[in-house]
């Protein structure tokens, strides 16, 4: 099959970008063809030569910017299905989640009309009360495809470089500090912690801000201003050469036990332990004995606590992690689904919310 991916700039230093290069992977070790469409892009030139079978974007309008849904439509009409990644559909009054689909008129009349698309998937349980009111309002079933683990990059490799008691690996995102402010900064104090990721200090909050501007408008020089601090191939490392990698969602996400990083799949593919701060879905995935979650601050500390002094407990639990994440939650298992649900239409089925 041949996909087509719609990712306006691969310069991203974001979770777009690792999404990206999880589904490019897997689709092409399973024998795919797959091509990014990108904002440099002639959306039309591609359709025709490259012809796709599946087109993959998320509804959103920085993605719309570079789309002609009309386009897509003709080609849709001749065999192409359209697989569009959603917003929750409830206001989270979360500044990285936004205002919530239904809030934004535009964007549901382009679900109803026909034109954003065919398939419509999210990260969170398709029955979680944020995501209530979409099928009612738009007619469409909704799929959860979660995150997962790209089994290319992230397997054991330890690197005495990245040797630490704790690391963590992510943006400071504002809707994060708080949180990182209370539970990451002491460990500091008491351990040897090391920090990786974007917008930890003014230069390149700046350089970051400079980024989007020119991603946005599609400025090329702009685009460039800032790389990735972690090399993706290093990654891994990192969760296989430290004590522990901790885990930190967005405020929304433990206020609303939603949906979950691909954080927690990354460390626990990599041989790395993990402790997680709690979100509820969580317990959904993974029991007790594959990762570990800190119930609250005074359980953050004593669980860190405990397994620096004890790491030979974390032995099991990463094995068992592992496990249930080649069986369960690789990019391989999510290129399956999406491929299950293209079959349901080819054949003439509707497929239903799962």
């Amino acid at each position: 099959m041949r996909i087509l991916y719609q990712i306006p700039s691969l310069e991203s230093v974001y979770a777009a970008r690792f999404i990206y290069e999880g589904y490019k992977d897997a689709f092409l070790d399973g024998g795919h063809e797959f091509k990014p469409y990108t904002a440099q892009a002639n959306l039309g030139e591609m359709l025709d030569e490259f012809n796709p079978h599946i087109f993959i974007s998320s509804l959103c309008q920085y993605s719309l910017k570079f789309l002609d849904l009309a386009l897509l439509k003709k080609h849709r009409d001749k065999g192409l299905v359209f697989f569009n990644q959603i917003q929750p559909w409830k206001k989270q009054n979360d500044e990285y989640c936004g205002e919530g689909l239904e809030s934004q008129p535009y964007l549901v009349n382009l679900i109803k009309d026909g034109l954003a698309g065919d398939v419509f998937f999210y990260y969170l349980p398709h029955d979680h009360e944020l995501m209530q009111g979409f099928t009612e309002t738009t007619g469409y079933p909704l799929h959860t495809v979660l995150l997962a683990a790209n089994k290319k990059l992230f397997f054991y490799e330890y690197d005495q470089k990245y040797q630490a008691d704790i690391s963590y690996v992510g943006s400071l995102l504002k809707n994060k500090k708080v949180f990182i402010k209370d539970h990451l900064f002491p460990l500091m104090k008491k351990y040897k912690v090391k920090v990786y990721g974007s917008d930890w200090n003014l230069v390149n909050k700046l350089q970051g801000y400079m980024q989007k501007v020119g991603q946005y408008f599609n400025i090329e020089p702009l685009k460039h201003v800032r790389k990735i601090d972690l090399p993706i191939e290093d990654e891994r490392k990192v969760y296989s050469s430290s004590l522990i990698s901790l885990n930190i969602h967005l405020d929304g996400q433990r206020k609303f036990g939603s949906d979950f990083n691909e954080r927690t799949f990354k460390i626990i593919a990599s041989g790395g332990f993990e402790i997680c701060d709690n979100v509820a879905v969580l317990r959904k995935y993974f029991n007790d004995q594959e990762l570990v979650v800190a119930n609250n601050t005074k359980d953050w500390f004593e669980k860190i606590d405990f397994f620096i002094k004890n790491p030979d407990k974390r032995i099991p639990i990463i094995e068992a992690g592992k496990k249930k994440i080649l069986a369960e939650h690789t990019y391989e298992h999510r290129v399956a689904q999406l491929i299950d649900i293209y079959n349901t239409i080819k054949h003439g089925n509707k497929p239903t919310s799962n």
